[in-house]
C-alpha cells in the first residue's frame, strides 16, 4: 500500500533528527569533551577557549538527544493508531531559542578554532586526530559545528511540507499549523540575532576606521550613509575634499588623513541629527551643493552629481 505523503514527511523528520542526534553527540560527546579533557590535563589550549569555540552545545544535544528525539519516535512507532506529530513540535518550539546564543557564537567560534590551530599544534593535532575518525566522514570540524546553524530552516521547511500535504479534516491540522507559526517565529528570531550582530560588527569597522574616538562608540548607534564630499569655502571661492558619516543621532564631518596610520579619518565636526535642517542651494558656480545647518554650525557641500546630492539630502 502507497503510504500518505503526510507520513513520508514526518518520517523524513525523524530520520534526519537521528542523524542530527549523531552529529550533536559527535560535537558534544566527542570534539568538545576529548578537546575539554586535554585543555585540563596538558597546557595545549585555555579551557576557557573551548567552552567558547562550542558555546551551549551541551544544552542543545541533551535536549535532541533525551526530549525531542524520543519523543518523535514513539509518535511514529504509534501512528497508525494516532497520526500526529504536531503536539510534539510545539513543546520543541520554544526550547529552540537556544538556538540563538549557539548562532550568534558561530564565527567567532570558527575563528577561535583557526586562531588555536596556528598557535597550539597540540590543539591541532587532536582536531585532525578526530577529524581522522570513520564517525567524521572526512568532514571538518566547522563543517559540524555548521549543522546546528541550519537545523531551524530545516525544521520549518519539513513541517511547512508537512502541513501542506495533511488532509484537511486530520486530527493533526490545527497543532500542526500552530507548530509552524512557532518555528516560523523561532527563526526569524534567530535570523534577528544574525542581522544584529552583522550591524555590529560592521559599526565596529567605521569606528575604528574614525580612530576609535570613545564619545562617538555607541552600540546602539546605525550607520546610514557615508562618502566623500566637497566644502565649500564661501571666503576663497574653493572647496575642499571632506568625507561624512550619517547615523541615525549625529553626522560625521571628518577630513581624510593623509599619513594613515590606524584611523583614516579625524572627526572634524559632530552635528547632532535632532533639530537639523537640510536644504537645496541653487549656486551657479558649484552644482550639486546642499546647505546643512544644525546646532553647532553650518556647512556649504558639494556632491559630485545631482543624484547623490538627492541621495544625501533625503
Amino acid at each position: 500500500i502507497q503510504e500518505p505523503e503526510e507520513k513520508k514527511i514526518a518520517l523524513e523528520l525523524l530520520e534526519t533528527e537521528q542523524a542530527y542526534v549523531n552529529r550533536l553527540h559527535l560535537l558534544d560527546q566527542v570534539f568538545y569533551t576529548e578537546l575539554m579533557k586535554e585543555a585540563k590535563t596538558g597546557k595545549t589550549v585555555p579551557e576557557e577557549v573551548v567552552k567558547m569555540i562550542f558555546s551551549n552545545i551541551s544544552s542543545i544535544y541533551q535536549f535532541h538527544a533525551e526530549f525531542f528525539l524520543p519523543e518523535l519516535r514513539k509518535r511514529m512507532e504509534d501512528w497508525n493508531r494516532n497520526p500526529r506529530i504536531g503536539d510534539v513540535i510545539q513543546k520543541l518550539a520554544p526550547f529552540l531559542k537556544m538556538y540563538g546564543e549557539y548562532v550568534k557564537n558561530f564565527d567567532k567560534a570558527v575563528e577561535l578554532i583557526t586562531a588555536w590551530s596556528e598557535k597550539s599544534p597540540p590543539f591541532q593535532e587532536l582536531i585532525a586526530d578526530i577529524q581522522k575518525r570513520k564517525v567524521c566522514a572526512n568532514l571538518t570540524l566547522q563543517h559540524h559545528m555548521l549543522e546546528p546553524v541550519q537545523r531551524i530552516p530545516r525544521y520549518e521547511l519539513l513541517l511547512k511540507d508537512y502541513v501542506r500535504k495533511l488532509p484537511p479534516q486530520s486530527p493533526d491540522r490545527g497543532d500542526a499549523e500552530k507548530a509552524l507559526e512557532m518555528i516560523f517565529m523561532v527563526a526569524k528570531h534567530s535570523n534577528a540575532a544574525i542581522a544584529e550582530m552583522e550591524r555590529l560588527q560592521n559599526l565596529w569597522v567605521v569606528y575604528q576606521r574614525l580612530g576609535l574616538e570613545d564619545d562617538i562608540v555607541d552600540p546602539s548607534n546605525e550607520l546610514i550613509k557615508e562618502g566623500p564630499i566637497q566644502k565649500i569655502s564661501t571666503r576663497n571661492n574653493s572647496t575642499s575634499e571632506k568625507y561624512l558619516f550619517l547615523f541615525n543621532n549625529m553626522l560625521l564631518y571628518c577630513v581624510p588623513k593623509v599619513i594613515q596610520v590606524g584611523a583614516e579619518f579625524q572627526v572634524h565636526l559632530r552635528m547632532d541629527v535632532e533639530g537639523m535642517k537640510v536644504r537645496e542651494l541653487k549656486d551657479t558656480e558649484f552644482p550639486h551643493t546642499f546647505l546643512v545647518s544644525g546646532k553647532q554650525r553650518t556647512l556649504e557641500l558639494q556632491a559630485r552629481s545631482a543624484e547623490e546630492m538627492n541621495d544625501w539630502i533625503k
